[in-house]
């Protein structure tokens, strides 16, 4: 485990495993970036995506937030609840 080539081929593999991994994060970048583009394009022109009316789960979310929201107008205002 002493020899010189030995630390050159594991600084190359590292290297290389390292070049891999960079390059697969890339391109999920890039696929990333092209869905948000994708999504502003569909916004911009009035594509807006059509609620689904059957899922529950994200209106209760949806009235969480606007709750919160009401408590931190409110809080800002100086309302005690």
């Amino acid at each position: 485990m002493t020899d010189p080539n030995c630390y050159m081929v594991m600084a190359m593999a590292t290297l290389a495993g390292l070049g891999m991994v960079t390059g697969a994060g890339l391109a999920g970048w890039r696929g990333w970036l092209a869905l948000k583009r994708q999504e502003l394009a569909m916004l911009q022109h009035g594509d807006h995506p059509q609620a689904d009316s059957g899922n529950a789960g994200a209106r209760i979310e949806i009235a969480d937030l606007k709750e919160r929201i009401r408590k931190l107008e409110a809080i800002a205002a100086g309302v005690d609840l």
